[in-house]
This record gives structure tokens, sequence and C-alpha cells, in this order.
């Protein structure tokens, strides 16, 4: 890792230049954050299980023709993804009402959405990435109407798919983030997804006990944070169901090698 050159950190993954034109390195820390940085821990392993997720995620998001950055898994922190110009925004699509949504119009946490909602966000971090209008988003040059009506599409077909597969494993997929990207191929331009699906970017409530499995448990203080992670995984066949332990603390590559056996399809090579 130390030899490639970073492009790019963010609070959760880090990019570097791929070993192909077009491509990059995504490298999943174990850094969890909330309130845009204000809070801050180390939760070791989490990198390892969002990486392992969201490649699983992508796969079947792929197998329904939508278009991801994601190429294949690498090993188990790292990805090869496409480069992407990100969009600035981050699309929201909302099931149940939880998180801000609760607060802004002080509606109970769980109750269910008439239809699904998208809403977007300016990615700002200093500005608290303040929620934004489509007006917004056009008159300020982020992306234009055509670009809003292809995420939102997708947005909507990702979401279609998700809540199937969650509710497959006794999941209710609450609510989720996503970001998108312009991908050029010569002169044709098309908005792909970006990113990762993971934990760390959807609310998960268990569908009978309604126990938080998400990053919530981070931001409130609820504990247990890794093995919510490990449990959707396992719930996906993608952990051991006897890894209760899975995710070794250390981050290096030797110490790596010493949990693989845990995984499902653990040669680093996506099927």
């Amino acid at each position: 890792m130390a030899r490639r050159r970073q492009i790019y950190e963010g609070k959760a993954k880090i990019l570097f230049e791929g070993p192909e034109p077009g491509t990059l390195v995504q490298y999943f820390k174990d850094d969890a954050t909330a309130g845009n940085g204000a809070k801050s821990d180390v939760i070791a392993g989490k990198g390892i299980l969002n990486n392992r997720i969201s490649e699983h995620i992508m796969l079947c998001l792929q197998e329904i023709g939508i278009p991801t950055h994601f190429i294949r898994r690498l090993n188990m922190r790292e990805q090869l993804v496409k480069v992407v110009e990100i969009i600035p925004l981050e699309v929201v699509v909302r099931n149940r009402v939880a998180g801000s949504m609760a607060k802004r119009f002080d509606l109970p946490e769980g109750q269910r959405l008439p239809r699904p909602i998208v809403e977007f966000y300016y990615k700002n971090d200093p500005l608290g990435d303040p929620l934004v209008s489509e007006d917004h988003i056009v008159a300020f040059g982020w992306a234009c109407p055509q670009d809003i009506e292809d995420m939102v599409g997708m947005a909507m077909r990702i979401n279609d798919c998700l809540c199937g597969l969650f509710m497959g494993i006794g999941i209710q997929l609450v609510d989720f983030k996503l970001e998108f990207g312009r991908r050029w191929e010569g002169e044709d331009m098309r908005i792909i997804l970006a990113d990762e699906i993971s934990p760390d970017n959807c609310r998960l409530w268990d569908r009978h006990t309604q126990e938080k499995l998400d990053k919530d448990r981070f931001r409130r203080d609820m504990g247990h944070v890794k093995e919510a992670y490990q449990e959707v995984a396992r719930r996906m066949g993608i952990l051991s169901e006897n890894s209760a332990n899975a995710v070794n603390p250390a981050g290096d590559n030797e110490s790596l090698d010493t949990v693989q056996h845990l995984f499902v399809h653990n040669d680093g090579v996506s099927k």
C-alpha cells in the first residue's frame, strides 16, 4: 500500500492509484465517524466487513443492470474500482422515518412512509451536508436535470433490489445513502454508482426485534458495533456461522491472512 500514490483520503476509505489506467484501489479503514467527524473512533475489523458486504451488494446490483464503479475485490481490505468524477451529492432513499427526518418533522422513528422518498444533500462537511432541492442542484451546476433523473431512477431500482435482498434475510431496510459519479468513455458519459453500500451508510433493523444492525449503534453509543456488522455479513452468507470473533483487530496483511478462512469465497477475486 505504501508504494502506491495516494489520491484521496476520506473518513472511512483511502483511494490509491490503480494498477491500470482508469482504475483506483479503494482501501477500507476501520475508522468510524459521526456528525461529520465530530465523533470518531476506530472499530477493529470494520473495514474488512464493509469491504465484503459492499462487494456482495455491488455484485447483486450489477446482476440487475445497475452500472457501478466496482470491478473486483483485491484482498480483505481493498477493491479495484473505476475512476469516476464524483457528483457532490448524497442521494438518500428513505422507506421509513428515522434519523434526521424524524428530528426535522418531529415524527416517531420507524413510521412507514407511504412511498419511498428521495432526498439530496450537498456533500460538504464544514456546512454539515445541507439538504438541497433539485433547483439548487441545477442552479449551482452540480448536476443537470438529466443527471438528476438518472440518479433518481437508479436509486429507486437499487431500493427495490435491496429491500428484497434484506427482507430475505430478516432485515428491514429503513434508509440508505448513495453516491454517484460520471464515468467518461471517450466522448460518452454515463452516471454510475460509486462509493460503497454497507452498514456504514444503510439503516438496517432486524425485522422482528427492531434491533439496529448499522452505524447508529456507534452514533448513539449503543455498543456492539462490530458484532452488528458481523451479523449482517453472516445473514448474507459472507461470514462463517462459527465466527463470533471473526475479524482480527490488527490491520496488517499477516493478521488478515489468519481470518480469511472465516469468510465465504475468500480467494480475493470476485465471483
